[in-house]
């Protein structure tokens, strides 16, 4: 497994990683995942302890636009890249497009090994928010351009989601792809107290609260759901926000919240730990919402499901797929007064909210890890075997990539 991001750097890229390395560890499989070295400077807790596999850090570098994340130094990369090299491996599985899908075709011009990448990250519409003097419509179209690049270089694309598909094909990508969502472990949910949670934190214990998790950056569209707690003042006058994340977008949320006057309303937690008090946070709101458009799957919705929660939410990309027949949601248009309703109409209902919440568990078996996983062993297997050999030897003869 290579990667340019992975915990410490909390976001759903890490997470599935983790469910891979993790649930293959456990089928007996030998697992090394290679990831940026964050450092004691980074003012992030590094987690190798905790991991049930062997991860290989490389010395990486701040990345000034964006400092939540980390480049990989390219010596130290090609050197780690060398070591691993001199092993042998029946697949490379590729989760980031920057320099961990430069060794990638490093290494399976070396070894002749099959590289599989997932398609994580829907950049076109990403990209605008962390180059914001450039023209959005060149933005765009460079995203396209190099996603078709870049997934042209690879045996095999897995892709979250049909609607991410729909996506590459609209770019012109024609490499093999299969759809295989990531999942869950479901039994790291279904537990937590969230009134516990709340006495912790000073959320008084009784009051109605809307929660929601995720990384707090522009595209996930979190100053929407400001709008719609705003737009709930007069309605629903002791309703709080329960925010858990962290991101770059901190800073100008909370001053939204401000100029929206629901500042006193809203509750930034920062990160949470996954195991523990993540699980109270989640288990503290009486319903989840989310508004995000860029997902290509949308794990949070899952593990919200999980922790037994009634869902309001947008259907875009990958949240349509997850929430499709959902019958623990309320799917709205990312429209601040419909949105609002359908808050309105979940909470002032007991009935309907205990409904959702209690087909809430059992919607998100659909989502197990394991039986996903599964599939993507299977696929593994496909990879690697003999049908991979002639993908593999033209590999060997791909032009080597530019140090």
């Amino acid at each position: 497994m290579l990667s340019d991001v992975y915990f410490p750097r909390v976001n759903g890229v890490s997470t599935s990683i983790r469910t891979f390395c993790q649930w293959l560890t456990a089928q007996g499989h030998e697992v090394v995942l290679l990831a940026p070295d964050y450092g004691a400077g980074s003012g992030q807790q590094q987690v190798d302890a905790e991991s049930e596999f062997d991860i290989v850090r490389v010395a990486a570098r701040v990345i000034p636009f964006d400092p939540e994340d980390r480049l990989m130094r390219k010596d130290a990369l090609w050197r780690a890249g060398s070591t691993l090299s001199a092993q042998h491996w029946d697949l490379i599985h590729c989760h980031t497009p920057f320099r961990a899908h430069q060794l990638a075709l490093r290494m399976r011009r070396t070894l002749g090994t099959p590289v599989v990448e997932t398609y994580h990250t829907y950049f076109e519409q990403y990209i605008a928010h962390y180059l914001p003097w450039a023209p959005g419509s060149w933005l765009r179209g460079f995203a396209r351009w190099i996603s078709r690049r870049l997934c042209s270089d690879v045996d095999h694309l897995i892709v979250p989601s049909a609607q991410m598909v729909d996506v590459l094909d609209g770019y012109g990508v024609a490499t093999p792809r299969t759809v295989i969502p990531t999942g869950i472990d479901l039994g790291e949910f279904g537990r937590g107290d969230g009134a516990a949670f709340r006495r912790r934190m000073g959320v008084p214990v009784g009051l109605p609260a809307l929660v929601t998790v995720s990384r707090l950056a522009r595209e996930k569209n979190i100053d929407f759901l400001l709008k719609v707690l705003a737009a709930l003042r007069q309605r629903l006058p002791e309703l709080r926000f329960l925010i858990a994340g962290e991101g770059p977008d901190a800073s100008r949320l909370r001053a939204v919240a401000d100029e929206l006057g629901v500042a006193d309303r809203t509750h930034f937690f920062g990160n949470l730990d996954r195991r523990t008090t993540l699980l109270d946070a989640y288990r503290a709101g009486d319903v989840f919402v989310f508004a995000s458009p860029t997902e290509t799957q949308g794990l949070v919705l899952i593990e919200a499901m999980a922790q037994g929660l009634p869902i309001v939410s947008t259907a875009v990309m990958g949240t349509a797929t997850v929430l499709a027949d959902c019958p623990a949601a309320r799917i709205s248009a990312e429209d601040v007064g419909a949105f609002a309703g359908h808050v309105a109409e979940v909470l002032e209902n007991a009935d309907l909210r205990s409904e959702l919440a209690a087909a809430a568990p059992a919607a998100a078996e659909a989502w197990s890890s394991d039986a996903l996983m599964r599939r993507v062993e299977d696929l593994y297997r496909r990879l690697a075997g003999p049908a991979s050999t002639d993908a593999a030897a033209m590999a060997v003869r791909m032009p080597s990539v530019s140090a």
